[in-house]
């Protein structure tokens, strides 16, 4: 299994939207971490460069199957995610270092 950083930027003016969706978001991300495929999840604040947004480390086999695991994501489903990046990530220090 790799471990991928999948990033996503949350759409404009989608912040009334996300409290309401948020309990279905982080109850499918508790389901993923119970099964192992979730291993950090946490928002990412808006900055001057980068709207706001949130970090979610996987573990998958491939990068097409990082974002399948998240296909079902209500923020997704409900258009709050403006973009969405997967990126490889090799931990070599800390917690999640192999």
């Amino acid at each position: 299994m790799k471990t991928y950083a999948v990033t996503y930027d949350y759409a404009p003016g989608s912040a009334a939207a996300r409290d309401r969706v948020r309990p279905a978001h982080r109850e499918l991300l508790g389901t993923l971490r119970t099964a192992g495929s979730v291993l950090v999840s946490g928002p990412l604040p808006a900055t001057d460069e980068h709207p706001d947004g949130a970090l979610i480390v996987v573990t998958a086999p491939s990068e097409q199957a990082a974002t399948t695991l998240l296909d079902g994501d209500p923020f997704r489903l409900e258009g709050l995610v403006d973009r969405l990046t997967v990126r490889e990530w090799v931990p070599v220090i800390g917690g999640f270092s192999t």
